[in-house]
């Protein structure tokens, strides 16, 4: 199988964009950009992402016991490029506080997710996480969209 080929073809399926969070053990606030989120069960309530292996953020994710899933409005776009880089003080920007439950959420997000991490398995170069929801929030802001190696908004179908 030719991996870019494949990568191209994959990218036509269009996703939300997300910004996954947890607290690593000193407390820190940990996140980066992910669009491989999906619902997974209603009852349980079970959600599901995943993580590259190589990922520098994979060691706190597998020792953190919860994680929020800010699914991203069209006007956070500059977050989410913000959170896929390396760089250094991502949380610098954005209205972060400590959910409920536990992980960071971001104000003004179309959703947030707060879960539980159920379970970790790892699959090909990636850890799938499986969460389950403790709590959820729900805005009416259109949402940030990513579709062939590009950010993309949603309009109407008239």
């Amino acid at each position: 199988m030719d991996v870019q080929h494949l990568r191209r073809a994959l990218g036509r399926f269009t996703t939300g964009v997300t910004i996954i969070s947890c607290l690593d053990r000193d407390g820190s606030y940990v996140g980066l950009t992910a669009n491989s989120f999906n619902a997974l069960s209603l009852s349980p309530p079970l959600v599901l992402w995943s993580l590259r292996e190589s990922s520098s953020s994979l060691a706190a994710f597998m020792a953190a016991d919860r994680f929020a899933v800010n699914v991203l409005a069209e006007s956070q776009v500059e977050l989410s490029r913000r959170f896929a880089s390396q760089g250094d003080a991502k949380f610098a920007e954005g209205a972060w506080t400590v959910g409920e439950h536990g992980a960071p959420v971001l104000a003004g997000c179309a959703a947030v997710f707060e879960c539980e991490t159920a379970t970790r398995q790892q699959a090909g170069d990636h850890c799938l996480f499986i969460g389950q929801v403790l709590g959820c929030t729900e805005s009416a802001v259109q949402p940030l969209v990513y579709q062939a190696g590009h950010y993309r908004l949603l309009g109407e179908i008239l």
